[in-house]
């Protein structure tokens, strides 16, 4: 994902970036709405887990074909190609004017940076705090809310995959044509604020045992993370540059994965001890990340 993302900031331009990101996002929850429906029908034949399993391998090996052989390289060292125009006089010195040159580039610092490089380049320690915060928020509230479907709520799994069915809808709606009309009138900085505010009230919503209250949550967590989750990885990307690109995305993405150790052991222990109010952790973190986004706007300025 890091590598997609990297290749993804190299071929978008500032003003498709945010909406690029978007599409990257919208073709997430897609797989999130066919992936377990497709395990589920499988699953429920006589093979059981066989074939679900090769299913995820053969669509595994299919991506791999197409990237080795559809996907075009990001990166050009040298790109001066000539353009025929037919011409009536080919000796004529027209023929020389007829050559059109195109844009190349190569990064002027192929160097490689250690993670501790990568904090010291500018505003960059930032937004990798940023980065952790809300994954930390993210994963307590990813543990802990299955536990409180079932133990609180009690929902079936039927409820359960409903409701991330919905879920997922819901978030390609924002991510698509609302991030759009969004951008429209926003820029990135102010939409990941409005963003993040609209997600740490998701988490605050969550903490009653009321089903009513968690599908309303529902629609402040696709909406916050619609706008905000896009709109933060176009403002990484853009900071990161074109020569490092690669390298942030990949420590962006170490810094998911701590997150996903700590987050998800803490949010068990957190709902064992205080159950649904683990929800109000998720919310803090979140609210901390809302505070310090109005950085950004500062950052803006200076650059």
């Amino acid at each position: 994902m890091s590598v997609a993302n990297a290749y993804l900031a190299d071929i978008s331009t500032d003003k498709s970036r945010s909406k690029n990101f978007g599409k990257m996002a919208i073709s997430s929850n897609l797989g999130f709405i066919v992936g377990p429906a497709l395990a589920g029908i499988l699953g429920s034949t006589a093979y059981e887990e066989l074939l679900p399993v090769l299913a995820a391998v053969l669509i595994s090996f299919a991506a791999v074909v197409v990237i080795a052989f559809k996907l075009k390289e990001s990166k050009f060292a040298t790109a001066i190609t000539t353009s025929k125009i037919n011409l009536r006089e080919e000796t004529s010195i027209r023929k020389i004017f007829a050559c059109e040159p195109k844009p190349c580039y190569k990064p002027n610092n192929p160097n490689n940076l250690s993670i501790l490089d990568v904090f010291r380049l500018k505003n960059l320690s930032f937004l990798l705090v940023l980065y952790f915060f809300i994954f930390l928020g993210f994963n307590v509230f990813y543990t802990a809310f299955p536990i409180h479907a079932v133990t609180s709520l009690k929902w079936s799994s039927t409820e359960m995959g409903l409701y991330y069915f919905v879920l997922s809808g819901v978030t390609i709606l924002v991510q698509g044509p609302i991030l759009r009309k969004a951008l429209q009138k926003f820029s990135e900085e102010k939409l990941f604020i409005i963003g993040s505010f609209i997600l740490g009230v998701n988490f605050l919503l969550s903490i009653p045992n009321s089903t009513i209250l968690v599908y309303v949550a529902l629609i402040f967590f696709a909406v916050g993370n619609g706008l905000s989750w896009p709109s933060f990885m176009s403002i990484l990307s853009k900071h990161a540059g074109t020569v490092h690109q690669g390298v942030i995305q990949g420590v962006g993405g170490s810094m998911g994965s701590l997150d996903s150790i700590i987050g998800l052991i803490t949010g068990g222990i957190l709902y064992n001890l205080i159950g649904s109010n683990t929800f109000l952790v998720s919310a803090v973190f979140i609210f901390i990340v809302f505070i310090m986004s109005f950085r950004l706007l500062n950052i803006v300025k200076q650059t």
